[in-house]
């Protein structure tokens, strides 16, 4: 069972484990040591170690982890062992991507609806998503069971249509907006923005290319 308090950064890390010992399943791995499972995630083994004690014990000293046994587990404290259901707003490029993107499924993450202010896409259909007005989110949100929100909108919109989102019970929220938007308490966000990562990373490129000699 998970203890009182977790880290963020370790339940950040739970879903690295699941990635790597899905990959071990893979490969025929049955028993794997936290050096190991270290070395593919370029960690300690006692961090590794110190990030599952958090959740119980799950392995013998000396004897490792059980693969199967440790990717269930870990699948069942992120509730991966359940389906949950998405909705998507804004169906422009990025958000057609994203629907069209098979990562989600396997998961346990089915996107089941799509919205847009933009008139001329209700009604259409991105895959088997029938693109559907904003003002059918309430009873949409409602009859599907949808609990996540993901937001593809301009910056300007993201803001309106999370507390929108949020407003008709939905708790997740993944935003792919170029901006930081409140939510309110009980609301978990995660703010996708690949700009801002790239922006970080030139710092180092731009170091790496003043020692380049010439």
């Amino acid at each position: 069972m998970r203890g009182p308090e977790v880290p963020e950064v370790v339940v950040v890390r739970l879903p690295l484990y699941v990635r790597a010992l899905t990959t071990m399943l893979t490969e025929g791995l049955e028993v794997v040591s936290s050096q190991q499972l270290g070395s593919r995630l370029l960690m300690t083994p006692a961090q590794i170690r110190k990030d599952l004690s958090y959740f119980g014990r799950f392995g013998k000293q000396g004897r490792g982890y059980n693969v199967r046994f440790l990717l269930q587990e870990l699948r069942r404290i992120l509730a991966l062992d359940i389906e949950w259901r998405a909705c998507l707003v804004g169906v422009g490029r990025l958000g057609r991507a994203i629907i069209n993107y098979p990562g989600f499924a396997p998961e346990a993450f089915n996107i089941v609806a799509a919205f847009d202010h933009d008139e001329e896409q209700v009604g259409t259909k991105v895959g088997d998503i029938l693109v559907r007005s904003m003002s059918e989110l309430p009873s949409t949100v409602e009859s599907l069971g949808i609990s996540i929100g993901i937001v593809a909108v301009p910056a300007t919109q993201a803001q309106r249509v999370i507390e929108h989102l949020v407003a008709n019970g939905v708790r997740g929220i993944l935003n792919y907006a170029p901006v930081a938007p409140k939510v309110p308490e009980g609301t978990v966000i995660r703010n996708i923005d690949p700009v801002l990562s790239l922006q970080s990373m030139t710092f180092y490129l731009r170091e790496s290319l003043q020692t380049t000699p010439a």
